[in-house]
């Protein structure tokens, strides 16, 4: 599988293992315990498929860029968390170099 796949697929399970972390409450609820290890323990193992071919800096600023923007993203839409303008500027700007890392970049191939 292409690194960027990897990293597509830890970077998924990583959200779903923060949203997890939300939902557990402070881990007082003990269902969620088993999705948030079992989801950053896939993120964790993917990431480090991707790292095999994938520059560790790349990798790690589209994991950290995407990551963030899509909980905060999933924060909105689903726990009714509101952003104001700094937030939404700080994500834009977030996406805005995960893309220049990709598509301007020699480093992030």
């Amino acid at each position: 599988m292409p690194a960027g796949a990897w990293l597509l697929l830890a970077i998924l399970s990583e959200v779903i293992g923060t949203v997890g972390l939300k939902q557990s409450e402070g881990f007082s609820k003990p269902g969620w315990i088993a999705v948030i290890a079992l989801a950053y323990g896939a993120a964790f193992f993917m990431l480090a498929q991707a790292l095999r071919t994938m520059p560790v800096g790349t990798a790690y600023a589209v994991w950290s860029g995407i990551g963030t923007a899509a909980i905060a993203l999933i924060g909105v839409v689903f726990l009714g968390q509101k952003l104001d303008a700094g937030a939404l500027a700080g994500i834009g700007l977030i996406i805005a170099g995960v893309l220049t890392i990709n598509l301007l970049s020699s480093t992030g191939h």
